[in-house]
């Protein structure tokens, strides 16, 4: 069942790698970010992927974000998060590609197991890429969801950095 507004974000565990090993380039190893311990006390927009340096999530909604950051901030946003069901390690290789590190956490949910909690996972199998999360964007106050954008398939509207600024 999906997760709907008024309702509190699930307890869950994904992991963040926001270190490079400056001899190799490769991120460090992830460290474990509770859910709830994190969204505790701030207002956060939440927006999931399918998959990072996949074409729309790298060439808008990422970016849009990014672009829209200073705004959302200006209207309250203590953070904003990016998950997708992929491992920390590429998590902080695309966040570190779009110079988004150190702007937007960039969180992994390796094995899906926090979109399913959230009822957001997507089958993508017959496309070779496994479960990964529907597109979607949440404003989330205090733990609480405050609104809650879902993408149609094959679509990028209500989830975009654009949409949700009208939002808050």
């Amino acid at each position: 069942m999906t997760i709907h507004v008024g309702e509190r974000l699930p307890e869950g565990t994904l992991q963040e790698s926001t270190d490079f090993d400056p001899a190799t380039g490769c991120p460090l190893k992830p460290q474990n970010l509770s859910v709830t311990a994190a969204a505790q006390g701030k207002k956060l927009v939440l927006f999931g992927v399918p998959g990072a340096f996949t074409p729309t999530c790298s060439a808008q909604h990422l970016p849009g974000y990014l672009a829209h950051l200073a705004e959302l901030k200006a209207k309250g946003v203590d953070e904003v998060w990016c998950l997708a069901v992929n491992d920390a390690f590429v998590m902080a290789a695309w966040g570190r590609d779009r110079q988004a590190t150190g702007k937007i956490r960039l969180l992994a949910d390796g094995s899906a197991a926090y979109v399913k909690k959230l009822g957001l996972e997507l089958d993508l199998s017959d496309k070779g890429m496994g479960v990964r999360s529907q597109r979607f964007a949440m404003i989330v106050e205090d733990g609480v969801v405050t609104h809650l954008a879902v993408e149609a398939p094959g679509k990028f509207e209500v989830s975009s950095a654009e949409a949700i600024l009208t939002q808050l």
